[in-house]
């Protein structure tokens, strides 16, 4: 079998988006020759990791529209454009490579927003669409805690993607998938409303087996200070602000909570932190190197993560598997990923009773090691029965087997 990869993001070593699009294309390259469409940005990169760890089955065609081959990633605006644009010239690129190779099944796996089209639906072979997601939102009653920036932002995410809901191509999209993959329900919904078929809810995010098995190496601290942490930038929708008024509405004293990377934000957190009278408890870490931003989550005991629309949340993977407790909203992608056995999902209808839950949760986390370490067992449990990528693999090899077979059941 021949399988066609539209990765427009796809970098090794990476998290986010790129390093999705890496560990996908790796799980699938295990099983089937993989052709790879993606940037010319992350050519270096690739062939570096290659010639390191050779995949022979693996290809890549890198290109950029018009030679634009800046590094856009940071400036919203000019990316989604040069997206789209890549898009278009990924159908042209593909018609000829997949007259000369013939393949089987063509799949889309990043960028995963629901929003924008791949043209590669085109393409007279099934299509996969997804993970896709992006359908989450912040409720409206937490927007009055947003600087102006942040709501401004929160406006303009949501026209982008009612706009793209309304661009016929993503119609088109939705319509000639064969199979629509959901990273959550609120985008499973969405993609329903295009018109996609055979949706269904897939994480976009895991950890290879080998980041799995060092994780699980940090021991947890024993005879010091509770420490919650939360790892990622510091932004409004990240929901640091609700964290650092829950731990002072907790009154934990002796318990620190750690920040670990930067944004926007960081001062208006650094005065809340002074305000509530818990600046002492709240450590900002900055941005750190991944190896030491893993290194801080093994001294720390606790996940904290109250996002309020992720669609993935590799951070609550790699807390879980360090077996560390997880404490997020029940919304979004940590939703799917966090479960009664292995963290706290705390209810956000509004930012008083979430700042609440937070705090209750943080309080029993704290207070109880015996419920910390069996939570955090069962995180890892998890972790390598369903977000390890060679599982991942798997189920999508499955996936191209039905898919197959409706198909030479059609004809």
């Amino acid at each position: 079998m021949k399988i066609l990869v539209s990765a427009y993001a796809c970098e090794p070593g990476c998290g986010s988006e790129e390093g999705a699009g890496w560990n996908a294309i790796s799980a699938l390259a295990k099983s089937y020759e993989t052709w790879v469409l993606t940037r010319t940005i992350f050519q270096s990169a690739i062939e570096a990791e290659l010639s390191r760890h050779p995949i022979p089955s693996l290809h890549f065609i890198y290109f950029d529209p018009f030679g634009w081959t800046e590094d856009w990633r940071g400036q919203q605006g000019v990316v989604q454009l040069h997206y789209y644009l890549w898009q278009i010239q990924a159908y042209f690129k593909a018609r000829p490579l997949h007259q000369q190779m013939g393949f089987d099944i063509v799949h889309h796996v990043t960028y995963g927003k629901f929003w924008s089209p791949s043209f590669l639906a085109l393409l007279p072979i099934p299509f996969i669409w997804g993970p896709v997601g992006g359908g989450e939102q912040a409720p409206k009653s937490f927007w009055a805690d947003f600087s102006l920036r942040g709501k401004v932002y929160e406006i303009l995410r949501d026209l982008a993607q009612r706009l793209g809901e309304q661009d016929p191509f993503t119609r088109i999209t939705a319509r000639r998938s064969v199979s629509a993959l959901a990273t959550t329900e609120e985008s499973l919904q969405r993609l329903a409303k295009l018109g996609a078929k055979n949706v269904q809810v897939f994480p976009q995010t895991g950890l290879p087996k080998l980041e799995i098995d060092r994780l699980a190496q940090y021991r947890i601290p024993e005879n010091s200070s509770i420490k919650f942490i939360s790892m990622g930038r510091l932004l409004h929708w990240k929901g640091y602000h609700l964290a650092v008024r829950a731990l002072s509405r907790a009154k934990l004293p002796g318990v620190e909570y750690w920040l670990l990377g930067d944004g926007p934000e960081r001062e208006r957190l650094q005065a809340l932190a002074e305000a509530l009278g818990v600046k002492s408890q709240v450590k900002f870490w900055g941005n750190l190197p991944r190896e030491q931003s893993l290194s801080k989550l093994g001294e720390c005991h606790v996940l904290l993560h109250p996002s309020l629309h992720d669609s993935g949340g590799l951070t609550c993977l790699e807390g879980m598997a360090a077996g560390r407790p997880v404490i997020c909203l029940d919304l979004g992608g940590p939703a799917t990923q966090v479960t009664q056995e292995t963290g706290i999902k705390v209810p956000a209808s509004d930012p008083e009773q979430a700042v609440q839950g937070l705090a209750e949760a943080m309080t029993r986390l704290a207070d109880d090691s015996e419920l910390r370490v069996r939570l955090g067992r069962a995180s890892q449990k998890r972790v390598q029965e369903v977000y390890d990528w060679d599982v991942k693999g798997e189920v999508w090899a499955q996936l191209y087997k039905e898919v197959l077979a409706q198909k030479h059941q059609a004809v």
